[in-house]
C-alpha cells in the first residue's frame, strides 16, 4: 500500500506542469499603435498617433502580476495627418524633438483587476520628464497566431495624461490639457 502511495504522488509531480518562468514576447510594430486625442477648443476633437514602435512584454502566465512591459519609440514618428501641425509640435515651444529623443515606458507594476484585465502602472518618460501613469489594460487574445504558427498575444490599453505635466500645456486649457491615449498592441514569442 506504501509503494502503491508512493508511485501514485511521483507519478503526480511528473504530471504537474513546472512553474514557468516569464517569457518573453516582442512587439510585433506593424500591429501595434498608440492613437492619442484631445479637444480643441471645443470645437472638435483632434487625432494623432504613434505606430511602428519596438518594445517587449515579459509575459509571466503562471503569474500575470509578475509580468513586465517596456516600450520605446521616437518622438518624431508622430502622425498627425497633416504636416503644419506635425512642425508645430516639433517646434521649441511643444516637444522641440531632437531626432534621437526617445519615449518611453517601463512598467514598475501590474495589478490583476479581472481574469484578463489589470493596471499597469509604469515610468513615462515625455518631453524629457519621467513621471508614473497608470494602464487600463486588456488582454484580447493569446494562443497560436493562425498565418505565423507560433504563440501570440495581443493587449489594449487606455490611459489620460496631462500634458502640462511634462512641459507640453500651450494653449491650455483652451486646448485640453487632458490627452486621451488608446493603445493596441500584438506581441510574438521571442525565438
Amino acid at each position: 500500500m506504501i509503494r502503491l502511495a508512493s508511485l501514485t504522488a511521483v507519478a503526480a509531480l511528473l504530471a504537474a506542469p513546472a512553474l514557468a518562468a516569464p517569457e518573453k514576447y516582442v512587439l510585433d510594430s506593424s500591429h501595434s499603435q498608440i492613437v492619442f486625442s484631445y479637444d480643441h477648443l471645443g470645437f472638435s476633437t483632434s487625432y494623432g498617433m504613434f505606430s511602428g514602435f519596438a518594445g517587449e512584454i515579459m509575459l509571466d502566465a503562471g503569474d500575470r502580476a509578475a509580468s513586465s512591459v517596456s516600450v520605446s519609440f521616437p518622438v518624431k514618428s508622430m502622425l498627425t495627418g497633416w504636416q503644419e501641425r506635425f512642425d508645430h509640435f516639433m517646434a521649441p515651444e511643444f516637444f522641440g524633438a531632437a531626432d534621437d529623443e526617445m519615449v518611453t515606458f517601463t512598467s514598475t507594476a501590474v495589478e490583476m483587476t479581472g481574469e484578463n484585465t489589470a493596471k499597469i502602472t509604469g515610468d513615462l518618460t515625455l518631453n524629457g520628464v519621467t513621471k508614473p501613469v497608470v494602464l487600463d489594460a486588456v488582454l484580447n487574445a493569446m494562443g497560436d497566431h493562425p498565418m505565423a504558427a507560433k504563440p501570440w498575444a495581443g493587449f489594449s490599453a487606455t490611459t489620460t495624461l496631462v500634458r502640462s505635466d511634462y512641459g507640453l500645456g500651450m494653449y491650455a486649457p483652451y486646448v485640453s490639457d487632458n490627452v486621451t491615449l488608446q493603445i493596441s498592441v500584438e506581441a510574438m514569442k521571442a525565438e
